[in-house]
């Protein structure tokens, strides 16, 4: 029997580490209660659904599912429903896969790199920057002080299809030290910031990378997750809003995961286009189950 389930790595610079992804084939017949009954069930992050193996206005209908919830923009799942489809239904390898998002179609890039695992890579929608609130407030959300924040810049919603709460952080020690406290957060959410927070700092442990980043969500809970492709979406136009960074700095290497086990390499890089600026994250997929639905 053809699989038409796959459980693959994304962010993953070896084997088991990076996000878990789970992308169902042939999900035309499924209705919304299935799919989200597949995505409690995996429980990962995200599991996506791929309607057919006919491209349709030239892209692949795909959608993404949390365990709680279906959602219209996430990064990993971007780039490993890419990387399925390309092995499972494109024919010669085409350099470029389009999914027909809720957002839209994103365009999905394969970039040769070093050794035998190419650099997958997605253009972001556009990213809006949406309010900002009081530094004390986050922290007192995330159990660490006021201090621990990079007071430089503001903690800032960025949004498109979903959104976050991003917010600068003066250390890996403050980075390590964050926990979301959805009660503490209540106030931000009754206001109508988002659950989502995405932290980052200029400290990181390989002297190779650029930045650290972590990020948590609400699921039935609060979840953190091993590598963000959405997040490092909003942290770019955030980079180039704020001017972070020399402004001629146009790439980042972001670390993440390790603080759940998943060590995670995500690539962040912004160039100009005709609509303003273009924000491309990409990053490794690697394979770890195939199979077929019962």
């Amino acid at each position: 029997m053809k699989p038409n389930f796959y459980i693959v790595d994304v962010f993953a610079e070896q084997a088991y580490a990076g996000n878990p992804l789970a992308v169902v084939l042939g999900a035309e017949s499924f209705d919304d209660e299935l799919m989200q009954k597949l995505a409690a069930e995996t429980n990962y992050s995200e599991t996506t659904f791929v309607y057919s193996e006919q491209e349709k206005d030239g892209g692949y209908r795909t959608r993404l599912f949390t365990p709680a919830r279906e959602i219209a923009f996430a990064g990993h799942p971007i780039l490993g429903t890419a990387w399925v489809v390309r092995k499972a239904y494109a024919r010669d390898n085409p350099a470029t896969i389009r999914l027909n998002l809720d957002v839209g179609q994103v365009p999905v890039t394969f970039e040769p790199a070093a050794g035998a695992a190419e650099i997958v890579w997605f253009t972001a929608p556009a990213v809006t920057p949406g309010g900002t609130v009081d530094p004390s407030r986050i922290a007192a959300a995330l159990g660490i002080s006021v201090a621990d924040i990079d007071i430089r810049f503001p903690v800032q919603q960025m949004a498109a299809g979903t959104s976050a709460m991003i917010v600068p952080l003066r250390s890996l020690d403050a980075l390590r030290r964050c926990r979301l406290n959805l009660a503490a957060y209540a106030g931000l959410a009754a206001d109508g910031f988002p659950p989502l927070v995405y932290l980052f700092c200029s400290e990181t442990r390989h002297p190779g990378n650029d930045l650290s980043a972590r990020f948590f969500f609400e699921a039935h809970g609060v979840r953190e997750d091993p590598a963000t492709g959405n997040g490092a979406a909003f942290l770019g136009a955030y980079l180039v809003k704020h001017q972070v960074f020399d402004p001629h700095k146009r790439a980042w290497r972001i670390e993440q995961g390790d603080e759940v086990r998943r060590p995670s390499l995500v690539q962040l890089r912004v160039g100009a286009s005709a609509a303003g600026v273009e924000i491309q994250v990409g990053g490794k997929v690697i394979a770890a189950v195939q199979g077929s639905l019962v």
